[in-house]
């Protein structure tokens, strides 16, 4: 083969675009104080903050721009940096807003968290806003479908799964691996990652495993860490569930 075909043939190869779908935490924004939305976050990254440690995020700020005093999107983002959150995308912005969020590199081209069914909206109770401005719910006709999923394989570290429904996995998720589920999660093997079921608020979803030795469960939004857990519990089969707020982890 010639010099110039095996070099035409590597230029070819070299990249490719491809379109995929995303699964990424949504922060919506209900405040225009900068310093209510630090209070708020500082709260969450607290009660799990290797969960949010450098996490990608979706900024949402359709619900904060009805007021005269829209929030400084240049000082939000420094703010998530300062606490290694990573913003790639802004929507819903002004065009103040959109300006500065291009001034430091982050797309205002980020579709929106109520129209993305695989985002995952980790913190829409930031500040809550006025009756009269509260976001309109989804409707049931345009909820997504239930997808229930199925993992024959382990789950790696540094992988992440998101499933629209229930999530079943027949082997183990190691540790630094994330599993998400907007419905229940099943581990027939040892769970030594972060699983998080219920991820759009579902408070009946449980987590079940073979093996718990998980970094992080959680169930709609509430979080327990391994530092939180009852070590009598672990290397032990149990269930995971919501009661009266707060996490309940019982030996099967």
């Amino acid at each position: 083969m010639s010099t110039d075909n095996t070099s035409s043939n590597y230029e070819k190869s070299a990249l490719e675009f491809k379109s995929t779908s995303l699964n990424v935490p949504v922060l919506v924004i209900f405040s225009s104080e900068l310093h209510q939305v630090e209070l708020a976050l500082n709260e969450k990254i607290a009660k799990a903050p290797d969960f949010f440690k450098n996490s990608p995020l979706l900024i949402d700020l359709q619900y904060c721009n009805t007021s005269e005093n829209a929030i400084n999107a240049a000082e939000l983002i420094d703010y998530l940096h300062q606490n290694k959150l990573l913003p790639i995308g802004v929507s819903g912005g002004n065009d103040e807003q959109n300006k500065q969020s291009l001034s430091l590199n982050i797309s205002t081209r980020a579709i929106r968290s109520t129209n993305t069914a695989s985002a995952q909206t980790i913190s829409t109770d930031i500040v809550k806003k006025d009756d009269d401005q509260a976001p309109v719910p989804v409707t049931e006709a345009s909820a997504a479908p239930v997808e229930n999923m199925l993992i024959s394989q382990p789950v790696r570290s540094g992988q992440r799964v998101y499933a629209k429904g229930d999530l079943t996995i027949l082997s183990h998720v190691s540790a630094g691996a994330e599993i998400m589920a907007e419905g229940s999660i099943h581990i027939y093997g040892a769970l030594r990652g972060r699983a998080l079921a219920g991820v759009q608020g579902d408070i009946e979803s449980r987590i079940y495993c073979s093996d718990l030795q998980a970094e992080l469960v959680s169930i709609a939004g509430q979080y327990k860490t391994s530092e939180d857990m009852n070590t009598e519990q672990f290397q032990h089969p149990v269930q995971i569930l919501l009661k009266e707020q707060s996490l309940i982890i019982k030996k099967l």
